[in-house]
């Protein structure tokens, strides 16, 4: 924690955004307890909590709309944990190994009006996390040159992937071609999302691709 990081607590105390404790975004006991993702998704999509849990539900709606970064570093944390748990089993099963990590990307006018990509902070706390350096951190890989509507604010499953279609586009092609690949996001409903930056990668000659989000 930076000086400045000291000071600002001082002036707007941190509150748990479940419980209200004093001193963390969202304390641990709350955490662990929040509700897991059970609904049904996409095999290859692995999200940790169920979005219609309260507390997560706003936890991250104050990190993407009111740039409560540091819940990016706790939800990293979790992400690291669920990860490194599959990939005990996808590396012995699948020869899944030395994935590259890859944030969904945000258009360039969505960064510049939020100022951070939220995928891309928590990528960066799994990658200083990650000691045994198992992963590569790759974030101007996958970019979206288009602008797109709010996935969240279309309820049909079809428009959501027609909305998607032709958004992403790869930078350095190369550097995935026959690469497992890890990608990395906030929040998955119907997987369209995932399944578009898994359409464009593969057809740049990726390998396997799996998915993992904080909430479904």
């Amino acid at each position: 924690m930076t000086f400045l990081d000291t000071i600002l607590d001082f002036i707007f105390p941190v509150n748990c955004v479940s419980c209200g404790k004093k001193g963390q975004d969202f304390c641990l006991s709350c955490l662990y307890e929040s509700r897991t993702a059970e609904r049904e998704t996409n095999h290859w999509i692995y999200p940790v909590f169920d979005y219609r849990h309260p507390p997560i539900k706003k936890a991250i709606w104050l990190l993407k709309y009111k740039g409560k970064k540091r819940l990016a570093e706790i939800f990293g944390e979790v992400l690291y944990g669920k990860i490194m748990e599959e990939l005990s089993e996808l590396s012995m099963f699948e020869n899944f190994r030395e994935p590259i990590l890859i944030p969904i990307p945000l258009s360039s006018k969505r960064q510049r009006e939020r100022g951070f990509n939220q995928a891309e902070l928590m990528c960066k706390k799994i990658k200083t996390l990650d000691k045994e350096n198992i992963f590569t951190l790759e974030t101007k890989i996958l970019i979206k040159p288009k602008d797109t509507k709010h996935q969240a604010q279309i309820e049909n499953r079809n428009e959501r992937l027609k909305n998607l279609i032709g958004s992403f586009d790869i930078n350095f092609p190369e550097k995935i071609q026959g690469r497992n690949i890890i990608l990395i996001d906030d929040v998955t409903t119907t997987g369209a999302t995932f399944a578009e930056a898994k359409k464009i990668l593969k057809s740049h000659g990726a390998k396997k691709i799996i998915g993992f989000a904080v909430a479904h």
